[in-house]
């Protein structure tokens, strides 16, 4: 790509920086959990539309999806750029989704900027639910991803990582039905949907010594009973089960679910355990798009640590990860926040909406129109990154 087009890029992206940073406050104001993102999706979608790129709402059956299409009809590759927008319960933005979103919405009007000079098709894809429900494979099974040559975001964290770490993960419910009775007039009158839960829960924990290192059980009680003077009928608990990749998850899921049935067994009671339909798989890392990125990220100023040195600070889980098991994709993470600032903690909510998190929407932004403007430009690039593909799924 020649220096013109990526100073074109960069420009631009500076040029609506503060729009794209007062979408990112905005959103980051309010947050909103999956599947209910309406105000999110509506200020991108309008920003959007102010720049002409026309972007579409309510795609691929989820109504707080949206989709825009630049060089929809040119011939050549196609590269969608991603963005999240939902938060967390209770602690907001925490995850800094607000960034992700913008940084695709900055990155996208620098494409647009040099439309005419890419060879290829780019798609701004808008993908719910990334918290809670696995918004990015409902999509997929409804064909977001058919026809994409490769896909790419960016997270925020408190270091400049090449991928995040990552595993599966997979949710469950477990819900308990006993029968009430006065706890103590005649309790030998109850069945304990509690004890139901709780013995589960001992047993899960007694997993946890026989699990591999890779491998992660937690869950909370949801719903715990009335009164202490009334044996519970009815208790439910929520937990994750992770996995470092989708067949050691297939293993150890039916071992949780005894766990569960184990419960009932001992209290009496009866269970429903009740999986998500959905799994979240491993990030299946594109390197040669993902040394690409760490490339124009560096030289924005931004320093890398090394991805085998993150490995030993634990691994997250992300939607983005079945993405990357259908096409070529990277999930590159910029620091927004000191290192000893983790996601998911309410600091980090106030990393996010900081001038910090602002920096990262302006780098972010650039970093990945770049790194698609390449592979668009690129046919060396097309094909390393699609030959990185197919050996990582065993098609060479």
């Amino acid at each position: 790509m020649s220096e013109a087009t990526y100073e074109k890029i960069k420009e631009h992206i500076d040029n609506v920086a503060d729009e794209i940073i007062e979408v990112s406050r905005a959103i980051h104001a309010k947050p909103e959990l999956a599947f209910e993102e309406y105000f999110a999706c509506e200020t991108l979608t309008n920003t959007l539309d102010r720049h002409g790129l026309e972007p579409e709402a309510g795609v691929f059956t989820l109504e707080t999806a949206f989709e825009s299409k630049i060089n929809a009809d040119r011939d050549g590759p196609t590269v969608a750029v991603l963005a999240e927008y939902d938060a967390l319960p209770g602690i907001g933005h925490a995850c800094g989704h607000n960034i992700i979103a913008t940084t695709a919405l900055g990155a996208t009007l620098g494409l647009a900027r040099v439309a005419d000079q890419l060879p290829g098709k780019i798609q701004l894809i808008g993908t719910p639910a990334e918290e809670k429900g696995g918004g990015k494979e409902l999509m997929a099974r409804a064909g977001a991803f058919d026809g994409v040559d490769a896909a790419m975001m960016i997270h925020p964290a408190g270091m400049n990582l090449a991928s995040m770490p990552c595993i599966c993960v997979a949710e469950v419910e477990a819900v308990y039905h006993g029968r009430s009775a006065h706890a103590s007039a005649m309790p030998h009158k109850g069945l304990n949907a509690l004890d139901g839960l709780l013995l589960a829960y001992q047993a899960i924990s007694n997993l946890r010594q026989h699990i591999r290192s890779t491998e992660r059980v937690h869950g909370i009680i949801t719903e715990g009973g009335a009164a202490p003077n009334i044996v519970p009928d009815r208790t439910a608990g929520q937990f994750y089960v992770r996995a470092a990749n989708e067949k050691d998850l297939a293993k150890l899921k039916p071992r949780v679910q005894a766990c569960f049935e184990a419960g009932a067994k001992g209290s009496g009671c009866e269970v429903e355990v009740k999986w998500a339909g959905v799994d979240y798989l491993d990030l299946n890392t594109n390197w040669p798009l993902a040394d690409q990125f760490r490339e124009h990220a560096e030289g924005l100023g931004r320093e890398f640590i090394p991805y085998e040195e993150a490995l030993g600070f634990g691994a997250g889980s992300t939607d983005m990860g079945n993405v990357s098991h259908r096409v070529p994709s990277i999930h590159p993470m910029l620091a927004v926040a000191p290192p000893n600032v983790v996601i998911h903690n309410p600091e980090f909510a106030k990393w996010a909406g900081s001038e910090e998190g602002d920096k990262a929407v302006v780098d972010g932004a650039k970093a990945l129109a770049l790194t698609a403007a390449d592979f668009l430009l690129s046919p060396a690039l097309q094909e390393e990154s699609k030959h990185a593909y197919d050996v990582s799924k065993g098609l060479v």
